[in-house]
């Protein structure tokens, strides 16, 4: 899928104002092009190194320059946010495409086009043109916003191979109302389709030396499947994560076929079965499992290794004693939401332990809940073991989300899906050896033939099926797509090699921490094909004007499961951008608090002025016991501009439940409980259990909390500035409800809307009213450094900022946070 995205904006005003372009794609796309033309003058991206990209970015910062990051966030879609100033009565356009494999899933290709402009559109469409050679088999277009008056504005062209869609409602067909000004766009676009498939060997597709290979064969009777719910009942998957589990498992089970045998494992620090071997699916078994699964009730820490392991044994035990079918397809599914803390907590042991056990005889599923799970290591060991990893997130319909997951692998068609090309033919190809196919799902192989001018040649596929091995043979031949696209060119003139290297990248990136010259190779395809990954920066330098240098504009990939739609609530001591003027070499800092909220894929910021030595309470948590404060310091003396400023330079952590107090200071750590009491110096290579430490101190509050300190080192010579501290919340929904402080009361969120956006003091800061707790707050645009993945430099993160210590914002006053001493909650 090729999707281009225009947006033009015309500055009205009398004098220059900052454009946003913002647009949502999916997580799988790669951006391939991004540019911006300007009273005629184009700014095209260029695809560099990350760290390249990285360097040029900083380095336009430190020279004072303003610089845009581009970043990426939400379940599938990530978010691209550019901005630039335009002079009056100036218009500018932004272009951006990327790329992306459709993937098939429960019988049907989606495309979603999430569309928000926020305002009204002069004109507005949204057109899309499929070509299919095997042939359209049916074709759907909606979208969420939609209404009936809408509906007839949905354009359906379809014909036997070609289909063209279209939206394009006028200026008073977007209103809410007659004469408002709000929008009815706002949602998402969806066009969903299937096609043909007649032949069995499935479609080949040949062009320009490269070859595609989709298979997805109809009409196979299904395989009986052996599987094994493996599910986690520790204590921080109390509360909705595990009734949306039970929900979610009740329907599963319903859904099993009768020739299916089934297992439940569940685990917290000890193991425990339904039944100690596999059982098969009939109505009576799947009734008394339903009334097991209503019976769970969670504590305990979390021990992984041991879990997996039941599983595969019971799996094993059902294959050696003939009990299940000997065509049968075996899985383990995994639900959890920790990290493993009990009996093997090591991650790399744990891997091995599950692919030596596994060994190569069934395939492991991961579902790993909310924002806190170590997806990377889910994602790791499922690859290992031919399946996958899905994060389920957090919400009200989590049920919906692992019931899907389900139906995916409900049934397989195929095991030990071989499909094979001439080897004096075909080289660079893609995996071409798959565990299983599901019923609904697709097959995707890409290579390169060694002869260029090769039209033709033989495709074989082996696996095995229902009662007997599935063997089909067949001929690839090549594809005139400029006679039958003509006007396509520029789509198909070489969208197999595009489609080869994407299916490339993608895997070369999986195979990074196996493979040492898999980065290598995958960067370097990246950087061939332009296209934007997790080793890859767009990089669009700015015009420059007189008044206003500007700097390059970077546009990354996330990761899933590194920084992607990671909830952290976080108070940072760190330096803040309040300077009007370029000053070289002057910051200033403040303890400022950050709120990262991933469901509004925003973030608040709020800073506090009080004198140094003030001592506010940041958590408080009576149900588990939990409290932390935080301490200011000043400047070593007054600055010449006679500000104070002030940073946080002590905690104090009390756990009551364990029984431990934590102080942590810029020069050392103390550790009491039960009377006895230990201290660590920064400088220390020692740890404690609980407390590790580096430049940055985690605190594990056990089947709790997690807490990271961060240590600023600042020139010792400086002749103000001093060290100090930064404050991280991981795991926060394991507080309870109740939990409150200046950090503690966002912990579950806080609703906000922002309107009525207008240039600031700052032109790079536009000003906006917040709607919040029922008041309208002036609210400024800007940046802030957020230092969890890298301690020195830190990562500027776009914020709303709350003026006036937060008021408004945070419950009461600065003042009722105040505390009397390091450990007191008055």
């Amino acid at each position: 899928a090729h999707t281009v995205i225009t947006s033009s904006a015309l500055n009205k005003a009398n004098s220059s104002q900052e454009v946003f372009f913002e647009v949502d794609l999916p997580k799988t796309a790669f951006i391939t092009n991004f540019s911006m033309s300007i009273e005629g003058q184009t700014y095209t991206g260029e695809v560099k190194e990350k760290e390249k990209a990285k360097k040029q970015y900083q380095k336009a910062v430190s020279t004072g320059q303003t610089a845009g990051l581009v970043k990426a966030s939400g379940r599938k879609m990530e978010k691209f946010t550019v901005s630039v100033n335009i002079a009056a009565n100036s218009n500018v356009t932004f272009i951006l495409t990327h790329e992306e494999l459709l993937q098939r899933k429960l019988g049907q290709y989606e495309i979603m086009t999430r569309v928000k402009p926020k305002q009204l559109v002069q004109h507005f469409e949204i057109v899309a043109d499929i070509y299919e050679p095997q042939g359209i088999a049916f074709l759907e277009a909606y979208g969420t916003f939609i209404s009936n008056e809408l509906l007839p504005l949905v354009e359906k062209t379809v014909s036997d191979k070609k289909a063209h869609i279209s939206f394009c409602p006028t200026l008073d067909q977007q209103r809410k109302c007659l004469g408002c000004e709000g929008t009815l766009i706002d949602g998402d676009f969806f066009i969903k389709y299937d096609v043909n498939r007649a032949e069995t060997i499935g479609d080949i597709q040949i062009v320009n030396g490269y070859f595609v290979h989709f298979f997805a064969p109809s009409d196979l009777p299904r395989v009986p499947k052996n599987v094994v719910f493996v599910i986690d009942r520790s204590g921080s998957m109390r509360g909705i994560k595990m009734k949306q589990t039970k929900d979610a498992m009740l329907a599963i089970l319903n859904d099993l076929a009768e020739d299916d045998y089934f297992g439940i494992v569940l685990f917290d620090s000890s193991i425990s079965t339904w039944k100690e071997s596999l059982t098969k699916a009939t109505k009576e078994n799947v009734s008394e499992a339903q009334q097991f699964i209503q019976g769970i009730t969670d504590l305990g820490t979390t021990n992984i290794n041991d879990a997996v392991m039941k599983a595969v044994d019971m799996i094993m035990k059902g294959k050696r004693d003939k009990k299940v079918p000997e065509r049968s397809v075996s899985m383990v599914i995994l639900m959890t939401d920790g990290m493993p803390n009990s009996g093997e907590s090591s991650v790399p042991q744990i891997q091995e332990n599950v692919l030596l056990a596994m060994g190569g005889n069934m395939t492991l599923f991961c579902l790993g809940f909310g924002d806190d799970v170590d997806y990377s290591f889910l994602d790791v060991m499922s690859r290992q073991n031919k399946g996958l990893a899905r994060r389920i997130y957090e919400g009200s319909d989590a049920t919906v989300q692992l019931q899907g997951f389900y139906e995916e692998v409900a049934s397989p068609l195929l095991s030990e899906v071989d499909l094979r090309y001439p080897d004096n033919l075909v080289n660079s190809l893609t995996t071409s050896h798959y565990k299983q196919l599901f019923n609904g799902s697709e097959i995707v192989v890409a290579g390169r033939l060694t002869d260029y001018s090769l039209d033709n040649f033989l495709v074989e596929v082996f696996a095995h099926g229902f009662e007997e091995d599935f063997i089909v043979k067949g001929q690839a031949s090549a594809q005139e797509w400029d006679i039958l696209y003509p006007e396509q060119e520029y789509i198909f003139g070489d969208y197999t090699e595009r489609l080869w290297a994407y299916l490339t990248i993608q895997e070369l990136l999986s195979k990074r921490s196996e493979k040492g010259n898999a980065t290598a190779q995958a960067l370097e395809m990246s950087l061939q094909y332009s296209f934007v990954t997790p080793l890859t920066s767009m990089v669009v330098t700015k015009p420059e004007t007189d008044e206003e240098p500007e700097g390059p504009l970077i546009a990354d990939k996330l990761t899933e499961g590194i920084t992607s739609g990671v909830s952290y609530l976080t108070c940072l001591s760190q330096w803040l951008w309040k300077s009007l003027h370029r000053l070289s070499n002057v910051l200033d800092g403040d303890p400022h608090f950050m709120i990262e909220l991933p469901e509004q894929e925003d973030a608040l910021c709020f800073n506090i002025d009080d004198r140094p030595g003030t001592i506010f309470n940041l958590v408080r948590d009576q149900l588990a016991g939990i409290l932390v404060n935080g301490q200011t310091i000043g400047d070593k003396k007054v600055a010449p501009d006679g500000k104070v400023n002030t940073y946080f330079g002590r905690f104090g952590i009390i756990h009551q439940g364990l029984g431990v107090r934590l102080e942590v200071t810029t020069h050392d750590i103390t550790v009491s409980q039960d009377g006895k009491q230990a201290k660590l110096f920064w400088s220390d290579t020692t740890s404690l259990k609980g407390v590790t430490k580096d430049r940055s101190l985690t605190v594990t509050l056990r089947d709790s909390v997690r807490f990271v300190v961060i240590l600023h080192k600042v020139w010792k010579q400086h002749p103000y500035h001093q060290d100090y501290l930064g404050f991280y919340t991981l795991d926060s929904h394991l507080l309870s409800p109740s939990v409150h402080g200046l950090l503690g009361q966002f912990y579950h969120g806080v609703q906000f809307e922002v309107k009525d956006m207008r240039p600031g003091e700052v032109p790079e800061k536009p000003d906006a009213t917040m709607l919040v707790k029922g008041q309208e707050l002036t609210v400024t645009r800007g940046w802030q450094r957020d230092f969890r993945w890298d301690v020195k430099n830190g990562e500027n993160i776009p914020c709303w900022f709350i003026h006036s210590n937060g008021n408004g914002l945070i419950d009461g006053n600065h003042t009722d946070y105040i505390m009397s001493g390091l450990f007191k909650t008055v």
